[in-house]
Parts: C-alpha cells; sequence; structure tokens
C-alpha cells in the first residue's frame, strides 16, 4: 500500500512538501490505516498533520469508546487532535433530514471549522475503491448525471467552504489492501456495529447488492465499476471542457446544452438538479422555480438569470369547527368541505376523489381549517419525520401562488393532518386498531 499511495499523492497533487495537514479519523480500519501512512510520510515530506474526530453520538457508549481510542492514538503517535460532537439523530428530527445526510453535513462542517482553526487548507479523508463502487450503486438507484456515477475526486472543493480541499489518497485502493496493511502492521481500530445495520441503503448495498452481483454476474464487479467510473470522470471533465468553448446554445447536442445550463446555475450558486436544468433547456424565456426564493429564466444564448420573486402574503383567515357525530359541513376559502365521522374499524378504505380518511379519535373533535404559516411542519404518510411544510412544497414542484391558497387542517392538538392536494399525516392515518374513521370530502368552486 505505501507505494501506490505515494504514487496517488504525487500523481493527483494531493498535498505539498511542508503543508499542514488535518486528517479525518473516526476510529475505523479505513482512517487509523491513512492516519499511519500519512505518518509514516510526513517526516520526509515535512508535513504538520492534526486529528479531527468528530462524535456522531449515534451509538452512545460506542461512540465514546471511539473517541477516546482516537484520543489515545493521537497521544501515541505525538499528534495534535481536534475533537466536536453533536447529536446528529436529533438534528436530523429537527430538520427533517435523514440521519445519514444529516451526519454527512454535520461532520463537513466541523472540517471547516476545524480547518479554520488551524489555518489548513487541506483535509484528508480516507474514502477507498469500495466506497467508491457503494457511491456508485447508491447514486444510480437514487437517480443520478454522469458527474454522479463519477464518484468522488481525488482533490475537490469542501462544500462547505471552496478554499479548502478534501485530499483521498485511498481512493483506488481496495478494503481488501486496507485490512492486509492494518493485521501485517499489527495496527488497532474500532469497529462500527451500525455498519452492519441493515437500515442503511449503503449497508445493504455493501453487504447484499454488490456480493450478489459478484457471486452471480460477475466476479470482478468491483474492478469493472471502478474503471467504469474513471472512464466517466474524464468524460465529464470534457463535457465541462466543451460547454466552455461552447456556440450557439439551440445548435448543441443535448448534452452541451445540459451541461452549460448546469454552469450557469453553479456560478449563480443556485440548485441544478435534473428537472430545473431540462426545464429551462426546452423553455426559452419561461420562468422557472428552483425554491421559494429562487426563480430562473434563460436567453437566447443559454445565459441563465435571476427573474425577481413576488412577495406573496401569508394569510391569517382561520375557521374552527367542532365535529358533529354524524356529519359537519363548512365553506372556507372557496371550498365545500364535508366532515363524517362513522363507527367503522380498520384500515381498508377505497379510493375516491377529493377524499381521504382519518382515524376520527387521533383528529378530535376540534379542527382548524386555515392556510400556509412559515415554520409550519408536516409528517406525510409514509415519511420517517416531520418536515418543513415549505420544503415538502418545493419537492412537489406547487407553485408557490398556490401554496398559499392550499387548505390546512389542524387537529385539536394543533397537529397539521391534511394539507389539500398533498397528503394526509402519519399519525392520523387509518390502523387496525382505528375504531371510528372521519371522512374528509371537499370540492373546488
Amino acid at each position: 500500500v505505501l507505494e501506490p499511495v505515494a504514487n496517488n499523492i504525487r500523481k493527483h497533487k494531493l498535498f505539498t512538501d511542508g503543508e499542514d495537514i488535518l486528517i479525518a479519523v473516526s476510529g475505523g480500519i479505513d482512517s487509523v490505516v491513512l492516519l499511519h501512512l500519512l505518518h509514516h510520510f510526513a517526516v520526509s515530506c515535512g508535513w504538520q498533520l492534526t486529528i479531527a474526530h468528530f462524535n456522531h453520538k449515534l451509538r452512545g457508549r460506542e461512540s465514546d469508546a471511539d473517541e477516546r481510542f482516537v484520543r489515545t492514538l493521537a497521544k501515541k503517535l505525538n499528534v495534535p487532535i481536534i475533537v466536536d460532537s453533536v447529536n446528529v439523530k436529533a438534528h436530523a428530527k429537527r430538520t427533517g433530514q435523514s440521519i445519514e445526510m444529516a451526519a454527512r453535513e454535520l461532520r463537513h462542517a466541523f472540517f471547516v471549522k476545524a480547518a479554520r482553526a488551524r489555518k489548513i487548507k487541506t483535509v484528508a479523508l480516507a474514502h477507498h475503491a469500495d466506497d467508491q463502487v457503494e457511491l456508485f450503486f447508491l447514486r444510480l438507484l437514487r437517480g443520478t448525471s454522469i458527474d454522479g456515477l463519477a464518484g468522488m475526486k481525488w482533490r475537490a472543493s469542501s462544500p462547505n467552504d471552496k478554499t479548502i480541499h478534501l485530499a483521498r489518497p485511498l481512493l483506488n485502493i481496495s478494503r481488501e489492501q486496507i485490512e492486509t496493511f492494518a493485521h501485517h502492521n499489527k495496527l488497532r481500530w474500532r469497529e462500527d456495529t451500525s455498519n452492519q445495520s441493515i437500515d442503511f441503503l449503503r449497508n445493504r448495498i455493501r453487504g447484499e447488492l454488490i456480493p450478489l452481483l459478484a457471486k452471480s454476474y460477475q466476479p470482478a464487479v468491483r474492478a469493472n465499476i471502478v474503471r467504469t467510473m474513471e472512464i466517466l470522470a474524464g468524460e465529464a471533465d470534457l463535457l465541462q471542457q466543451l460547454a466552455k468553448k461552447s456556440g450557439a446554445f439551440d445548435k448543441l447536442p443535448v448534452a452541451l446544452q445540459r451541461r452549460k445550463l448546469q454552469q450557469e446555475l453553479f456560478a449563480l450558486n443556485l440548485p441544478a438538479d435534473f428537472a430545473a436544468i431540462d426545464n429551462l433547456r426546452l423553455h426559452l424565456g419561461r420562468v422557472i422555480e428552483l425554491n421559494p426564493s429562487s426563480r430562473v429564466w434563460r436567453d437566447k444564448a443559454g445565459r441563465v438569470h435571476i427573474a425577481n420573486v413576488p412577495q406573496t402574503r401569508f394569510s391569517t383567515t382561520t375557521r374552527r369547527i367542532k365535529l358533529q357525530s354524524k356529519e359537519t359541513k363548512t365553506t372556507f376559502a372557496n371550498c365545500q368541505l364535508t366532515f363524517r365521522i362513522v363507527e367503522k374499524a380498520g384500515a381498508e378504505f377505497v379510493r375516491k376523489p377529493n377524499t381521504e380518511y382519518f382515524d376520527a379519535d387521533k383528529v378530535g373533535r376540534i379542527v382548524t381549517l386555515r392556510h400556509w404559516q412559515p415554520g409550519d411542519r408536516f409528517h406525510p404518510i409514509g415519511a420517517q419525520a416531520a418536515r418543513k411544510l415549505q420544503d415538502i412544497f418545493v419537492d412537489l414542484k406547487i407553485p408557490q401562488e398556490q401554496r398559499h391558497t392550499r387548505i390546512i387542517a389542524t387537529s385539536a392538538n394543533g397537529d397539521v393532518f391534511w394539507v389539500e392536494g398533498v397528503r394526509i399525516a402519519e399519525n392520523c392515518k387509518l390502523t387496525a386498531s382505528t375504531k371510528r374513521r372521519l371522512t374528509l370530502q371537499w370540492k373546488r368552486d
């Protein structure tokens, strides 16, 4: 491993002689091996190393034991260490993110904070070839562009600060090579038991999908995917260069049109997902909404311009109603609504237009009808946690002007249990234990 890693550092210009380097060390085998490798090269290269350890507080005592292990390792190698901890699970619940996404966001924020504190410009990460393969399938299943399938870069700017770079010296080193190096050098490390949990898609890809492909379809699947990613990375770079030199927008191939629009959006620090790019590509001059505060349009040359976002006032109109034993009718915001309570157990129902079904006892007798307000949170049926209603509107691409006219119904305890044209709430759905059901029908004038 020593020689290939040294070649990687030289070939991809990951570090310069005499540089200060921040090394992300979780305590797992990958980061422990990376630390020992860079520590081995440090004297001859004149590097000043600092360890960064982020305690995610996801595994209780195990997480704290990881932190103690890394602190001990830092002391043994005489390398300074910076440690921080955040309750990732609480942050994920508060923001409506997945635990994986919240952990990544907080971890990178910590790396930038630690690097700035020590005036360090490069953070070394222990991602390796097997991580690349897992990422390929992860992004393929979720949908991505050629850049996404190309995977992680050897050296790239931090998503939190473009002046700080992330370097990955092990990107072509396999997990097997890492384990061989660790055993040969009698290194100690910590095992993360959450890596075995099938609750995370990446773990299922690692433990189920890739082994299945290797056993039943292609024994060399890992090597083939890594090679494919290298090819895609080269082609992505070519597209990037061609798009910068492109001619008349309407004469360009579709791939270059998309790449040029992506560059334009990135230059404006705006999100550039596939739907937004293709909307801009197909509709000259049409205003496209990217998020509640960003609207853009493109001109004939393919340049993207920011459009003014009209300010829409939040309506404070409300109507509080007390549900009767059988049927309650009301009109609100040019919409006729009928609530019916039925003594019917179970979760089975027949889907009908403009009709929703709830557990009547969970909703309660008092219902308030109103419109979207800043800070509203909603837990849609089937979702893992509550999210900001604004983010749900954006994901569903509901036009901004409509968001302020949709009707929202809150239960007796004030929770949103229905959003017109969206979904019902998870905590008010029909279940096997439901005794009485509430049927809501609505009709717009």
